[in-house]
């Protein structure tokens, strides 16, 4: 048993809380190179160049890439032979929160009684944590931010099996047509297929974790993904909506055994902005 004391956790959450508002991963910045290259109009890749500058900026001076400094995801990998100590685990996850967003100047979004009142919580708090049961004795803890622009075109499509490979393909192209600039393309898009429908809500979500372009081992859904991309970027909706050919920088999708009697289709779209940071403790 290995013994992991909660103010660590609370100090590693806070770190990665600004580092992932500062600092794009090396993969997203590689797609946006790679997409830069790829346009084909001047007018797209001078907003590509722009968002690349804004990235550069962010990381130097040590500034929100984005002002909308999102929902904090927290996605933990527990180890079965790991004891927390001194400290509730999830308590030292939202410290963590607070604290990082605090420290980093970073806005807080988070509001109480959204449904009403909607009064700010002032510290970004709650973190939503998503959390597995591994093997082995180490803690691997990963921070999302999640902005609004983005989340708000999250879609759940529960299909009649009857539809098939081309009722998902619709489905992920309608998603995207009708959210258009909102997300502030190029996007990246994390599907979930099967499992029920919280299920496959989470794989869509958690498949934005994948590195961006990564391919799928499985032949069939690389050959989704490829005729999705594809698609996706003939749409026209292009690089924030003013003009050229990429619209989205990839497409992630996971998938899992569903009932007979159901297909479920999660789709959740992340903007250019692909923020997140890990560590293992």
């Amino acid at each position: 048993m290995r013994e992991i004391s909660a103010k660590e956790i609370t100090i590693t959450v806070a770190r990665l809380c600004k580092q992932a508002n500062y600092e794009l991963p090396e993969d997203v910045l590689a797609a946006l190179e790679k997409a830069s290259k790829a346009e084909e109009s001047p007018v797209g890749q001078q907003v590509l160049k722009q968002i690349q500058e804004n990235a550069q900026i962010a990381a130097q001076e040590k500034l929100a890439i984005c002002q909308d400094c999102g929902v904090t995801m927290v996605y933990l990998e527990i180890g079965q032979d790991v004891h927390v100590i001194d400290g509730d685990i999830n308590e030292a996850i939202q410290n963590g929160v607070r604290q990082g967003y605090r420290e980093g100047y970073l806005r807080k979004s988070m509001v109480d009684r959204p449904f009403s009142e909607r009064e700010n919580t002032g510290d970004n708090f709650p973190a939503v944590v998503h959390t597995d049961i591994v093997a082995g004795d180490k803690l691997k803890i990963v921070v999302m931010p999640k902005g609004a622009g983005s989340e708000n075109m999250s879609r759940l499509f529960m299909l009649n099996p009857a539809r098939g490979r081309q009722g998902v393909i619709d489905a992920v192209i309608r998603s995207v047509e009708e959210a258009g600039a909102n997300p502030c393309p190029p996007v990246i898009l994390g599907v979930g297929i099967g499992g029920t429908a919280d299920k496959a809500m989470e794989m869509a979500k958690k498949a934005l974790l994948r590195r961006v372009g990564e391919p799928s081992q499985d032949d069939e859904v690389a050959m989704l993904v490829r005729q999705l991309l594809k698609t996706i970027n003939n749409l026209g909706i292009v690089p924030q909506g003013f003009g050229g050919r990429i619209t989205a920088l990839a497409v992630n999708v996971e998938i899992l055994p569903a009932h007979i009697g159901s297909l479920p289709v999660a789709v959740n779209i992340q903007c250019h902005a692909l923020r997140h940071k890990e560590a293992v403790l």
